[in-house]
């Protein structure tokens, strides 16, 4: 554990960083290592009375992993060795505890890839997908509150102000953490039929609830000016995003089944 913390310290220190940028940015990251750790631990309890196994099969991660990780050293990405770490330790896992037990876990050790920061670069073209979807749906509901807008591709001009769906709206953030729980939840739920509605409909919520938020913005700025968009109010509505659509999610996904439970997801 030690000479883990030591080798991969600045990458924690790195995703740290990202998760604590702002509340547009991976903050759902940080919760992401304590649930996986979490569901390790409970999936492995039944398990430490069978005595310690290890398989040598864990190289097949470990020395890839830390090849990947060199070569972030020379390109400084600190993203290749973030990756490098998600690698790293489902081989510690068949290392150090063998491969039914890794087994019990390979869902918590997947679930821990949720912790990574997306570059812009793979994600622009969705980006742009969810701030147009924004920008039409305020065309139809915010004139429905007998609000004047009128939409030039993903700007909203109303009477007194020009507001751009930027990418920090377009609701990517919501999606991503919206998609981690969905993940979490469809593992943890009791039922098919409910993992499938979570997986059918988690997208559709996220997209819906931040849509609703762009609409109220628009709203307050026509009553209160573009003043009110440098107050805490502009990041507190991000916040009820996730306040509004993840609890939607958990209760999709009903009852939680007992952990000690296998299903495959």
């Amino acid at each position: 554990v030690l000479l883990l913390a030591l080798v991969y310290g600045p990458t924690g220190k790195w995703l740290v960083d990202r998760w604590t940028l702002s509340i547009w940015h991976n903050a759902h990251g940080a919760l992401v290592l304590p649930v996986a750790f979490w569901l390790m631990w409970q999936e492995l309890r039944p398990t430490w009375r069978s005595g310690p196994r290890s398989s040598p099969l864990g190289w097949l991660f470990v020395v890839p992993a830390l090849l990947l990780h060199v070569l972030d050293q020379g390109m400084q990405t600190q993203l290749l060795s973030a990756i490098s770490l998600v690698i790293l330790l489902p081989g510690l896992s068949l290392l150090l505890l063998g491969v039914a037990r890794t087994r019990r876990i390979a869902f918590p050790l997947l679930f821990v890839a949720l912790m990574l920061p997306i570059p812009l670069a793979v994600t622009e073209r969705l980006h742009l997908v969810l701030r147009q979807i924004a920008a039409h749906a305020c065309e139809v509901l915010v004139p429905a509150l007998g609000i004047p807008v009128m939409r030039i591709e993903t700007t909203l001009h109303t009477p007194d102000a020009r507001l751009l769906v930027a990418d920090a709206c377009s609701g990517f953030s919501t999606l991503y953490a919206a998609g981690a729980v969905a993940l979490l939840t469809m593992y943890l739920s009791a039922s098919n039929v409910r993992r499938l509605l979570v997986g059918a409909l988690f997208a559709p919520i996220a997209i819906a609830v931040n849509v609703v938020r762009v609409a109220l913005l628009v709203v307050l700025v026509y009553f209160q000016g573009t003043d009110v968009l440098a107050t805490s109010l502009h990041d507190l509505s991000g916040i009820v995003t996730f306040l509004i659509a993840l609890p939607i999610i958990f209760w999709l996904g009903g009852p939680a089944r007992p952990l000690e439970d296998q299903v495959a997801v």
